[in-house]
């Protein structure tokens, strides 16, 4: 039992002896990733983001912002995926956070801003493109957002001191001592880093879990292409994209892990039904819930 509690999650005091005693077997992260793919029918997807554009001409958006809400989505309808292990033991997340990294210009030598978004349960859809793109832009802005900050600090650091900084900080982690504002801001304390690969020509592509932080989960999404497909012995063409998970199975058994990405999946093929209809698309998120089995 941990002296000191968390500001980002709770220890998790339901689980077997066997699960209990998995995070002490595979002490890191990437021992103890599983690799997972799910492809997206795009048929009903792509006409929808279409209509969506043309209905918010001032709220435009791209495939990337329903993946991240779909992905948001399944976290809250299957909410021991949203777990992680800190100093041998399971924690169950406070918050539905994703992360993921935007360049600052379409440049090859631009810097790369990453983005903390947290999904509450109650919002819709709209909602949480207005508040991605908000983020976006202020990351993207001059003014130093503090992680910026706290990083361009700790570089100047000599290499000794750096590396003993980031031990301390490792070990106040596992303890529970970890300033809650340094983790707040920090983009590897979320439920799932997100890389939108597929915006830059690059596909197929897995991508290892950081032993920094405590994200359990990073998810890949690939280049959408036409793809010829068998449907009821008739082979047709496509566009499909694929999302490429890896994931620490010590938060919980794959079967669990699986049912959560394959949830987010089924919303992606079908956002006007899950979603709602492009020119509102504000349906009650808790209504998803039906499809969660």
């Amino acid at each position: 039992m941990p002296i000191f509690k968390r500001s980002d999650g709770d220890l998790v005091k339901d689980e077997s002896p066997v699960r209990v005693m998995i995070p002490y077997l595979m002490k890191g992260r990437n021992e103890s990733v599983v690799y997972h793919d799910e492809v997206i029918d795009m048929t009903k997807l792509r006409p929808w983001i279409h209509a969506y554009n043309q209905a918010h001409p001032d709220n435009a958006i791209t495939l990337f912002h329903v993946v991240l809400y779909c992905i948001g989505r399944g976290f809250h309808s299957r909410p021991a995926l949203n777990r992680f292990v800190s100093g041998g033991r399971i924690y169950q997340r406070k918050r539905v956070e994703l992360s993921f990294a935007a360049k600052r210009k379409m440049e090859e030598k631009s810097a790369l801003v990453t983005v903390k978004v947290a999904f509450p349960p109650d919002e819709s859809f709209p909602e949480m493109a207005k508040r991605i793109k908000s983020l976006i832009t202020e990351g993207r802005g001059p003014k130093e957002r503090g992680v910026d900050k706290e990083v361009r600090l700790l570089t100047k650091l000599p290499g000794p001191i750096l590396r003993a900084a980031i031990a301390l900080a490792r070990w106040l982690d596992s303890v529970n001592l970890m300033p809650s504002s340094m983790i707040a801001t920090d983009p590897m304390y979320c439920s799932a880093f997100v890389a939108n690969l597929g915006s830059i020509g690059v596909d197929r592509t897995y991508h290892h879990l950081y032993e920094w932080g405590n994200a359990s989960l990073f998810a890949v999404l690939g280049v959408p292409k036409k793809t010829p497909v068998v449907v009821k012995d008739e082979v047709v063409i496509r566009e499909l994209v694929e999302i490429r998970w890896s994931f620490d199975e010590r938060i919980n058994d794959g079967f669990t892990c699986a049912l959560g990405m394959k949830y987010a999946a089924r919303l992606l093929e079908d956002p006007e039904r899950w979603i709602g209809p492009p020119g509102s698309a504000d349906k009650i998120p808790g209504q998803v819930m039906e499809i969660a089995s």
